[in-house]
């Protein structure tokens, strides 16, 4: 029976010990000495904060930043296709160019192949030293001004903006009549293109016959400024 009382003296004492440090553990979580747990959690709190791995990634698949983004998300996501999708849309890799000006271009006119001559492709080559944007289209008088302008064919107007470099040229096709032999036609031997959409800047081209050009009123047509002509955009 001693042997019996003495094991079991022994058997509550280690199990009070146990509990005392049991409770001890418990307290030490409750005042925040123990950093083993939390700093798990506040490690997946990090990793999705902006400026981490993981926000940067998120800022270049959808090219924006949060409120709270650091420098170096906001960084990332302007270098992830900005500067490509200006580079696709307006052809340059930087700020959009100044315009092309009248006095900075040499607007010359060409007879297109075969008779009856009834188009002709005017060519603005850039001659400023700079790069520079034509927009819209050519505004031409081929007559006085109550006649009005060669009007503009929809389909031909390019995708992207129109950036000429030092050197490089621009095209529009215009059509000056239907070439019919009961046509309605005018002798022009100059005729006016006006950069209306360039800040109004004008150029007088002569005719590349020295016959003139026949032109009616009724069937006269322009295409849009473009870097090449297109089969199929600027046939009309």
């Amino acid at each position: 029976m001693r042997t019996f009382r003495n094991r079991s003296t022994v058997l509550a004492a280690t199990t009070t010990a146990v509990l005392a440090l049991t409770l001890t553990a418990c307290g030490d979580n409750d005042t925040g000495t123990k950093s083993a747990g939390p700093a798990v959690s506040a490690g997946a709190t990090v990793a999705a904060q902006p400026g981490s791995e993981e926000a940067t990634d998120d800022a270049q698949e959808t090219g924006t930043t949060g409120s709270g983004g650091t420098e170096q998300a906001v960084g990332t996501a302007k270098g992830s296709g900005t500067t490509g999708s200006a580079s696709s849309s307006g052809g340059t890799s930087g700020a959009s160019a100044p315009l092309c000006t009248a006095q900075g271009l040499q607007i010359t006119a060409e007879r297109q192949d075969g008779p009856p001559y009834t188009h002709l492709t005017l060519t603005a080559k850039n001659t400023s030293g700079a790069g520079c944007e034509m927009k819209e289209y050519p505004h031409i008088h081929f007559l006085d001004n109550a006649r009005g302008i060669a009007s503009p064919v929809a389909k031909s107007r390019p995708a992207v903006p129109v950036i000429l470099e030092p050197g490089q040229s621009a095209y529009a096709a215009v059509r000056m009549s239907e070439g019919g032999r009961k046509e309605s036609t005018e002798t022009v031997k100059e005729f006016t293109v006006t950069l209306k959409a360039n800040g109004g800047g004008a150029a007088v081209v002569k005719s590349p016959a020295p016959e003139g050009l026949a032109v009616n009123p009724q069937k006269w047509a322009t295409g849009y400024w473009t870097t090449e002509l297109r089969n199929g955009a600027d046939e009309f």
